[in-house]
């Protein structure tokens, strides 16, 4: 059992409107999609792209329905343009979570990515690091978490399928080439287990660093056709690759173990892009929170 007020509860709005791929959820409302997160019982969100950017507008929705903003998307690109260029998007993005009481940035190296690649093979086309783009990655994220810190905000890095830090590997050197103070791990289980990693391994490993959590589950039918096939990361999203904890093949309950033993504090935070037209968000929140509940006890 998680200690009392250690962990909050949020879920993404990828489930209602997709932002790498507009079709998806198109229909859906911010409105909606904030009214049915709260409804379905979660007290945080982070930010799509359909959320309004006046922080003015967006406090007052989603203070209505109980809601916080846990954090949101940064897409680096140090390993492919300068420093200054991220610096300066990041610091904007920084100062806008900020100003929504958000305590962590999420940060993703898309410099290299094929993930936004409709037709590029997940696997085959995977993208490697060289030498210099680690070190320009690290030395980039070390100064971008002491821009955090200057906010009081924790720099977490979120592994991601198509890009150059997916594999358990590529997770451990980046923690090994980062300031332990200055750079956080975000540890998604979904994009673990897609990789074929071993989720549990991996938050043991690193547990001290993870200051975020994205709990996301995966249909391993549609995952074994994603490599058979040689499909892209958004076409496997397409076919229902992802789905909500307790609908896929994942078993969290070893993970919601280690947390709970742990001094973990902070977001436990659903994500699973999905057809809304396929996978109704509302239906799949609820069943996404009703598993945490009698899985985590929270």
């Amino acid at each position: 059992m998680f200690k009392e007020n250690s962990v909050k509860l949020g879920i993404a709005p990828i489930g209602w409107t997709n932002d790498d791929l507009p079709e998806l959820g198109g229909e859906n409302t911010f409105e909606q999609c904030i009214s049915e997160m709260a409804l379905a019982g979660f007290t945080g969100t982070e930010v799509g792209n359909k959320y309004p950017r006046d922080t003015s507008v967006l406090k007052k929705a989603l203070n209505l329905r109980g809601m916080a903003i846990a954090s949101a998307w940064f897409s680096a690109h140090l390993t492919t343009k300068s420093y200054d260029e991220t610096e300066a998007a990041f610091i904007e993005h920084r100062d806008f979570l900020y100003e929504m009481g958000a305590k962590i940035v999420v940060v993703s190296e898309q410099g290299h990515s094929i993930q936004g690649k409709q037709d590029t093979p997940l696997f085959e086309s995977k993208p490697i690091f060289s030498n210099s783009d680690w070190e320009k990655l690290a030395s980039g994220l070390n100064k971008l978490g002491q821009l955090a810190r200057d906010r009081d905000m924790k720099l977490v890095y979120h592994h991601h399928m198509g890009t150059g830090i997916q594999t358990t590997d590529e997770v451990d050197r980046l923690m090994k080439m980062t300031d332990d103070n200055l750079v956080f791990l975000l540890y998604d289980t979904g994009h673990l287990h897609f990789s074929g990693e071993d989720p549990l391994a991996v938050i043991t490993k690193h547990l001290p660093r993870i200051k975020h959590v994205h709990l996301k589950d995966v249909r391993d039918d549609v995952a074994t056709k994603v490599k058979t096939n040689q499909w892209s990361f958004l076409k496997g999203v397409k076919e229902g690759v992802f789905t909500v904890p307790g609908d896929g093949s994942i078993d969290f309950q070893p993970i919601f173990d280690v947390l709970s033993k742990s001094d973990y504090e902070g977001w436990l935070l659903v994500e699973a892009e999905q057809d809304p037209a396929k996978a109704n968000p509302f239906e799949y929140a609820c069943i996404a929170r009703n598993y945490i509940k009698e899985k985590a006890g929270v």
